[in-house]
């Protein structure tokens, strides 16, 4: 694995995916100050490399992929450096938001709070059997923000609601059935599930699916008026690459 700082490690294949790895955050990689700017510092620097197809966000350690914000550091905050505290970790979840190629969060253990804002801001979440969810950031005097703001967009607003404002947990089956999550894989089976979506986004075109991604994200706050007529600019704009020629007669070739 190389690192790209202390709490960034990366590990890459020749089909241009790329595992992004929380490390030295501890068991449950948690997101202290120093780890959320190093990862969001990661990111940047993964950002602008087109070759990347696809980037997979996991946790060193199996327990979570990121099990909350750094509490201990939560409690000695003030407003101002609360407000601190809190862009950066919206930062890091902007970061894997807006990045270009498709990002897949893997998700073993425990998912919470702020390490749950990170995942809702990826494309796509696949979780082990025996995995759990929550947002308990009311049970510690604070309440959830930034990219939580993404849940109900998610699950709907009763369930966000339930979510947010009871901080019950809930479990990998509950999670699928909300929508929260996308799959969840039999046990010991959770990266042969992310190995099956991956292959399916490395039979799409990267071109395209960039371009899908960022309408996606802009789909999320236009109205649809405005939504469907942005589309037809970047439809066109698609042809400027040889991905649909080639793409398409290949499809058609295969059918002769």
């Amino acid at each position: 694995m190389e690192m790209l700082n202390n709490h960034c490690g990366v590990t890459r294949d020749a089909r241009g995916v790329v595992h992004v790895a929380i490390c030295n955050a501890g068991s449950l990689n948690i997101l202290g100050s120093p780890v959320t700017d190093a990862v969001h510092e990661g990111l940047q620097q993964l950002s602008s490399d087109r070759s990347i197809r696809v980037l997979v966000l996991r946790g060193q350690s199996e327990k979570s992929m990121i099990g909350g914000a750094d509490i201990k550091e939560m409690a000695k905050l003030d407003q101002k450096s609360a407000e601190a505290f809190i862009s950066r970790l919206r930062d890091l979840c902007e970061a894997v938001r807006q990045f270009p190629a498709p990002v897949i969060a893997r998700m073993p253990g425990w998912c919470l709070g702020g390490g749950l804002e990170v995942a809702a801001a990826c494309d796509f979440r696949i979780s082990a059997h025996d995995a759990h969810f929550g947002m308990p950031e009311v049970r510690v005097g604070i309440p959830s923000v930034i990219h939580a703001a993404l849940l109900p967009r998610l699950i709907g607003w009763a369930r966000a609601r339930w979510l947010v404002m009871t901080a019950e947990n809930i479990d990998a089956p509950t999670a699928l059935a909300w929508g929260l999550i996308d799959k969840v894989a039999p046990e010991g089976g959770l990266d042969a599930a992310v190995e099956h979506l991956v292959n399916a986004l490395l039979e799409c075109g990267p071109e395209a699916l960039r371009s899908q991604k960022a309408l996606l994200r802009q789909w999320e706050e236009l109205p649809l008026t405005e939504s469907v007529n942005l589309s037809v600019k970047v439809f066109g704009e698609s042809f400027l690459t040889d991905e649909p020629t080639r793409l398409m007669q290949a499809f058609v070739d295969r059918k002769r």
